[in-house]
């Protein structure tokens, strides 16, 4: 990789992750691919149902992305965020695992599940969510989270984190600084938090707190405005939030993904190249563009152009990325036996 005087030949799609529309991969899908080179792929139930399927599917885009690494993702929380429908555990929502109280119980469930994705060569499960069911009117929460009592949702993820490593995948807790406490959809809109700090510290951050004292490896972010903190910016897009308060004062140290950027949340509200220079600016690591192969290249083309606006300080941003990247990609190379 060249200095910041070769920036334009620098591997910025580093910082995106993408999804694919099909089971298969068409020529177009080929160009995307080779045109964006990402840091990941993330699957979606339109990449298959079965574990058999996607890991056809998963052969085929490394075979295309060679010699480059890339991480495969996904979302198979539980419940009713589960991509895969055979082929792996049939694991409840969180909240039934959290009425259990039962750490053991959720370790050996993602145990289980983690022996399952890492089997379909799948690296990355986009879970625990580590939010607070704060919140009893929240429309996309809920049972996704494993209880309305902080130390108990703290104590489970974890469990369950630890049991999904064991298992062979690499977890990412979300949604940082927490998504709980919202009464709105951060698909379909902005969400708003007015709590303040003092009840933030004690509810919603505490799972976060102890997942990063316990080394989890990979976060994401929410796109949820935080009033009292930043009144201006969702977390995502938030320098107070994600450099201040994440990496600062808690001390993370592992991979930052945003959350999806075509998301209402934050692209409903925001200019493009404002989402990708404040969210690389703040501390991501990978920005999710998914669902558009129009929208993704748009990505490139922003972060090429700031690039050659500065190219010193991108690319020192982009070197900072790439060591996070590569410890992760470290770790999934030894879960796999590579």
């Amino acid at each position: 990789m060249k200095g910041s005087s070769g920036s334009s030949v620098l591997p910025w799609g580093k910082w995106i992750w993408v999804s694919l529309p099909g089971e298969n991969l068409g020529e177009s899908d080929r160009r995307f691919l080779q045109d964006i080179r990402p840091a990941g792929v993330v699957l979606f139930g339109e990449n298959g149902r079965t574990a058999a399927g996607v890991a056809r599917l998963v052969r085929e885009i490394r075979e295309v992305l060679h010699p480059d690494e890339v991480l495969i993702a996904i979302d198979q929380e539980g419940g009713r965020v589960a991509r895969l429908k055979a082929g792996v555990p049939n694991v409840p929502p969180m909240r039934t695992i959290g009425l259990t109280g039962d750490p053991v119980h959720a370790f050996e469930t993602a145990f289980k599940l983690g022996l399952a994705l890492k089997a379909a060569d799948i690296d990355i499960d986009f879970a625990p969510v580590l939010d607070v069911d704060s919140n009893p009117s929240n429309p996309i929460i809920g049972d996704r989270a494993f209880s309305k009592d902080p130390e108990t949702v703290a104590r489970l993820a974890m469990a369950f984190s630890h049991g999904l490593e064991a298992g062979g995948v690499l977890p990412c807790g979300k949604h940082f600084p927490g998504h709980g406490d919202t009464s709105a959809d951060s698909h379909i809109a902005l969400p708003v938090v007015d709590a303040d700090e003092k009840i933030l510290s004690v509810r919603e951050w505490v799972p976060f707190e102890r997942a990063i004292a316990m080394g989890i490896p990979i976060l994401m972010t929410a796109h949820v405005l935080f009033s009292r903190l930043d009144p201006t910016w969702p977390a995502t897009l938030s320098y107070r939030i994600n450099r201040d308060l994440l990496r600062r004062r808690l001390g993370f140290g592992g991979l930052l993904l945003s959350d999806d950027l075509s998301m209402a949340g934050v692209g409903a509200h925001f200019s493009l190249p404002v989402i990708v220079r404040r969210s690389l600016g703040t501390g991501c690591d990978g920005l999710l563009v998914l669902k558009d192969q129009e929208k993704a290249r748009q990505v490139l083309d922003v972060i090429r152009g700031e690039a050659e606006k500065s190219p010193s300080l991108w690319g020192r941003r982009l070197s900072m990325s790439l060591k996070r990247l590569e410890k992760i990609r470290f770790m999934c190379r030894r879960n796999h036996g590579k």
